[in-house]
């Protein structure tokens, strides 16, 4: 569903999005953009071309890849390196071709946007701020297994230098929540705007007669007592292993429940399992099988997985502090009730018992309890359901964003949007991931 930006937002120009993975967070606002009459829109990107309308995509590719001589700590910022020389040969093949972009919008997590400021200097530069790596007080050391040796933590400020050296290049910084904000550092986050990539509630929305088909043939409707989980790669990252361990406890206290997990086996974040192809096979393994009630559906289509949070009677959320999923926000606009891991990611949305509900992620026991407890008096939670999706119309109305993400375009910084005192307190020693 395409949306449309208001017809006075700016004039016409020439617009560039930068994304290794796109179009990825820019999505909705290169389709609204394209849609204005004038507006030229370019996708560079290393992935396969996405098809949106009125967008023009254009792919490069690295050329190679960090030398194994290369000291460790420094194979970040050469990988940085041959990524923005990457994308830079896309944005001079673009030039020559005649289009000058009047402002680039990137994401510079990877090096791609290292060198726009060089190639471009009249542009105005808005870059996406994701992540700011940390070795205490995000998810690397959350969990014991992730704890970090001196050495790791050398790398990971070494993985921050070209990110560094991209944002300070920039006209416009903004991030998704004030914790992805609050993850740089202090003298940088005045600069950097909250604007939430935005969720369409007229798509993402509860509906009662809505079906999920699983994989047998099999029908689910909110009638049946469904617990569901959704990632993108089945990992440690999001949690994955603890679920898995919790699931025994909850199945037995709850004889009824159907559990629907949506993921690939594939690891997006985390590390491999030892011994096995998947975190999948291992937890299997390990827990010695699960009854025929829980259900692995892969990866879905939008639509089916859509319908699989409109049936949900509870969707688990036991990630690691880290970026918050889109499959949260929009599990709390489709009216779920969501359990959600105790960490400020996910606090900065869900507030104990009024639109959600919080546990230690780290406690499978904890998990099983809650979720149990939950299920028991899911007739009486309507209220949470629906003050989760107010929440979400009010904080990440889609149309709003996308205004808001334009004026940054287009304007420069705009008044910041803070979710409440609580979520955009300082971080100190909060814990991410």
């Amino acid at each position: 569903m395409r949306r449309s930006l208001p017809s006075n937002a700016a004039p016409a120009r020439r617009l560039l999005f930068l994304h290794p993975n796109g179009p990825g967070q820019f999505r909705a606002l290169a389709a609204a953009l394209a849609a204005r009459p004038g507006h030229q829109v370019v996708m560079a990107t290393r992935s396969p071309p996405a098809s949106i309308a009125g967008v023009r995509t254009v792919r490069y590719r690295l050329a190679g890849a960090p030398a194994k001589a290369t000291h460790p700590d420094a194979r970040a910022a050469e990988g940085a390196v041959l990524a923005g020389r990457a994308a830079l040969g896309a944005v001079l093949a673009l030039r020559r071709d005649g289009f000058v972009p009047d402002a680039i919008i990137a994401h510079p997590g990877w090096g791609d946007a290292l060198f726009l400021r060089d190639a471009l200097p009249a542009a105005r530069i808005i870059l996406y701020c994701e992540y700011f790596w940390r070795s205490s007080g995000a998810d690397v050391g959350f969990a014991c297994d992730t704890a970090t040796s001196l050495d790791a933590q050398c790398r990971l400020r070494m993985q921050n230098a070209a990110l560094l050296a991209a944002l300070e290049a920039a006209d416009a910084l903004y991030a998704p929540t004030a914790w992805q904000r609050d993850l740089h550092p202090a003298w940088l986050r005045d600069r950097i705007t909250v604007i939430h990539d935005g969720i369409d509630p007229v798509r993402v929305r509860p509906d009662p007669a809505a079906r999920f088909v699983l994989p047998d043939g099999g029908v689910l409707t909110e009638a049946d007592e469904v617990v569901t989980y959704v990632a993108r790669g089945l990992e440690p990252q999001r949690g994955f292993p603890q679920l898995m361990r919790a699931l025994p406890g909850l199945l037995a206290r709850r004889p009824q429940a159907r559990v629907v997990i949506c993921g690939a086996d594939r690891i997006c974040y985390s590390y491999p399992p030892q011994g096995f192809a998947s975190w999948r096979e291992a937890m299997l393994a390990e827990l010695g099988g699960l009854p025929a009630r829980v259900h692995f559906v892969g990866a879905l289509g939008y639509d089916d997985y859509l319908s699989l949070l409109q049936v949900s009677a509870l969707h688990l959320y036991p990630s690691v502090p880290f970026v918050l999923s889109w499959s949260t926000t929009e599990a709390m606009a489709a009216g779920c009730v969501v359990l959600g891991s105790d960490t400020q990611p996910v606090r900065e949305f869900i507030r104990d018992g009024r639109n959600g509900f919080l546990v230690d992620m780290r406690e499978p026991a904890a998990i099983a309890a809650r979720a149990a407890a939950l299920l028991a008096r899911r007739a009486a939670l309507g209220p949470v359901r629906r003050a989760a999706r107010a929440t979400i119309l009010k904080r990440c109305a889609l149309a709003d964003c996308l205004a808001r993400q334009e004026a940054l375009i287009g304007s420069g910084a705009i008044a910041g949007a803070p979710m409440d005192s609580a979520s955009t307190a300082p971080i100190a020693a909060r814990q991410s991931g």
